[in-house]
């Protein structure tokens, strides 16, 4: 049974578990962010294939990650900035625009990810990423921290790795964690090039 969701196309990957903070200027969104607030409800964040993040239309990948907000506030330069949380991945099944110009998608959500114990070859990998997101701060300030469980690992470094956004779309798109962490060890262990 699929969903029907407003997707926001953005330049960058969100997972599961992750935070993310945006600044809203364009008015569909800002009445999106209105319209989320008063149903409790999210929007998809979709990394762009094709065009740009504000304005013309987006060709976007088709797995994403549905983001609830949990903070609002307005910024010194007078933006909407919202802090939301990375809840659950899906993928589109069919896309159209709205009158305004909001992206809509019918959704199929995939399964949620159940915990796995983080393998004994990347037991060093939980405390560096719970140290790492330490030392960073905003926004990791208020995340959850799991560094025992595989998929919250592999979320935050995939987040966080120097790395293409191709690269941290292939992690989203992966269903199994442990996976996702070998994908992403030639990155982490020589540098990526």
């Amino acid at each position: 049974m699929s969903e029907e969701i407003a997707l926001f196309p953005l330049g960058t990957v969100m997972f599961p578990g992750g935070p993310l903070a945006l600044r809203i200027f364009e008015a569909r969104y800002i009445d999106l962010v209105r319209r989320c607030m008063r149903e409790s409800s999210g929007f998809g964040i979709v990394l762009i294939r094709e065009g740009q993040e504000a304005g013309g239309p987006a060709v976007t990948y088709d797995v994403g990650t549905l983001a609830r907000i949990v903070d609002f506030s307005q910024q010194p330069d007078g933006l909407l900035g919202i802090r939301a949380m990375g809840e659950r991945r899906f993928r589109i099944l069919e896309r159209r625009r709205a009158r305004d110009g909001l992206n809509l998608a019918d959704v199929e959500w995939l399964p949620v990810e159940a915990e796995v114990p983080l393998p004994e070859e990347f037991a060093e990998l939980g405390p560096a990423i719970d140290a790492a997101l330490t030392q960073i701060g905003e926004p990791y300030t208020d995340v959850e921290r799991r560094p025992d469980d595989a998929g919250w690992v592999a979320g935050r470094l995939a987040e966080i790795l120097p790395v293409p956004d191709v690269h941290k779309q292939h992690c989203l798109e992966l269903d199994d964690p442990v996976e996702r962490l070998r994908y992403l060890r030639p990155m982490f262990e020589v540098g990526y090039r």
